[in-house]
């Protein structure tokens, strides 16, 4: 080939370029496709988790043994762990556009990620229909013992760790300063890579020891905490997309907002230190996890603070932009991690009061995940926007449901009703009975939320994409 043919300002070569960015665009859509599927995955579990609960239905012919907990295995780690980190790998890859444009490095790291958590889903979820499984609700990543769910977890965490190598790949050379949504989700990557070395220093600590095959609880717990950090990044970075598009520019300083995920990253830095600090999987370096989490507050209320106070500048809140899709998702979201932030500072002892605050926090981020995804992601895909009305009637579905149910769970938990449980009651007295049927009910709601969410993005994904108007390199 010629030295013309070979020139950055060659035909040839704007071709190729030009390809590099549609490919990472098509990327972009297929991350979007798992994350939404992996909560259609989670919602078949859940209709399947209901008919578990019907008098007799263990003994129903080809009805799994014992099914009903290893469903709740993988409608969690479905709707939790599967769909915040395929959230996370669309923010990455668009981060990856934003620095490296045309010229991006390593393209197909992204597409050979996608095939690892393609081939990871069927790994995770079949193993709950064996009979011979044993499910276990282990805290941040609960599992199946099989093989194949060991498989299907070794494959999700390196298909999305392929992203991420690929943004770092092109953050040398940059000339300009890294754009915050960059910055953002580089920080976010270098704590996933934490939390997958964390996970492979237990592991090896449990091996030595002979006790990596009975010990999965202390396996996960220190990774488990690094991941919490990751979904602060993803959460503040939703935020940030959410109020730029709902209230302008003016509504976020880009300086507060680095400011906040570099704590959370600062933050994160000492966790792995931990094995070695202290005297492996003791109770004091159980407790140095666990009270580490709750730093991620401080940033998280930081920049919470700066969004609202801006917000709170522009108008009187009768002012603002409820309509706007956008705008709506962030103030539930904000109100979800709020509620959910109290109640982390009111837990004692161990019942439905964790999973109240937990569901109530996860919950701030699926919900402004949904809702970045029907605003900011489709605009980044080509798609036809979905409509306001709609947008906002299944966040308020979705987070409100959710809101209520926290609240009942844990009203219910401060009277003692048990996690972990098929109903959280048993004998409890009335109050407690009381606030679990609340949460149930709410449940249905937030179901019906969540259900729509993938309904409506599925159809949206379905339609042709538009001829993009602006920059290929989009807007941060």
């Amino acid at each position: 080939m010629s030295q013309a043919a070979r020139s950055p300002s060659s035909p040839v070569a704007g071709l190729d370029a030009a390809g590099v960015v549609d490919a990472i665009r098509r990327e972009l859509r297929d991350w979007v496709w798992l994350a939404v599927g992996a909560l259609a995955v989670a919602g078949v579990f859940a209709l399947l988790l209901a008919l578990s609960r019907i008098p007799g239905m263990d003994s129903a012919p080809f009805w799994p043994i014992g099914f009903f907990y290893k469903g709740l295995v993988i409608h969690v780690v479905f709707s939790l762990v599967i769909w915040l980190l395929g959230v996370f790998a669309f923010l990455v890859s668009v981060a990856t556009l934003r620095v490296g444009g045309e010229g991006a490095r390593a393209a197909p790291l992204g597409r050979i990620g996608q095939g690892f958590v393609l081939i990871a889903f069927p790994c995770l979820f079949a193993p709950a229909f064996f009979d011979a499984t044993e499910p276990e609700l282990t805290n941040y990543i609960p599992l199946i013992r099989h093989p194949a769910y060991d498989v299907g977890l070794i494959l999700l965490a390196l298909g999305v760790l392929a992203p991420v190598a690929r943004l770092f790949l092109n953050l040398p050379g940059r000339r300009a300063a890294i754009p915050p949504l960059a910055l953002a989700m580089s920080i976010a990557g270098f704590i996933y890579g934490l939390a997958l070395f964390a996970f492979a220093v237990a592991g090896t600590l449990l091996a030595e020891r002979g006790e990596l095959m009975f010990s999965r609880e202390l396996l996960f717990w220190g990774g488990g905490h690094l991941l919490q950090f990751v979904t602060a990044v993803v959460l503040v970075t939703n935020w940030r997309i959410l109020a730029r598009r709902s209230l302008g520019k003016r509504a976020v300083s880009d300086g507060v907002f680095s400011i906040a995920v570099l704590i959370i990253g600062a933050l994160a830095i000492p966790a792995p230190f931990f094995y070695s600090a202290f005297d492996a999987f003791s109770d004091a370096q159980h407790e140095a996890f666990r009270l580490l989490q709750f730093g991620i507050a401080v940033p998280t209320l930081i920049f919470a603070s700066s969004l609202i106070a801006r917000a709170r500048a522009i108008g009187r809140p009768s002012r603002l932009p409820w309509r706007d899709p956008a705008f709506f998702t962030l103030a539930v979201s904000l109100a979800l991690f709020a509620l959910g932030g109290v109640m982390g500072f009111l837990i004692t002892g161990s019942d439905t009061r964790t999973p109240a605050h937990y569901h109530a926090v996860v919950t701030a981020v699926s919900v402004s995940s949904a809702g970045m995804l029907l605003t900011f992601g489709l605009e980044e895909l080509g798609r036809r926007p979905v409509s306001a009305l709609t947008t906002r009637a299944l966040i308020a579905l979705y987070g409100g449901g959710q809101f209520v149910a926290s609240i009942g769970m844990f009203v219910a938990g401060g009277y003692g009703a048990a996690r972990k449980t098929p109903t959280g009651v048993g004998s409890l007295d009335a109050v407690a009975a009381a606030g679990m049927a609340v949460h149930g009910v709410a449940s249905i709601f937030t179901i019906l939320g969540g259900a729509a969410f993938v309904i409506v993005a599925i159809r949206a994904l379905s339609r042709p994409a538009m001829v993009r108007s602006i920059s290929p390199l989009g807007r941060d």
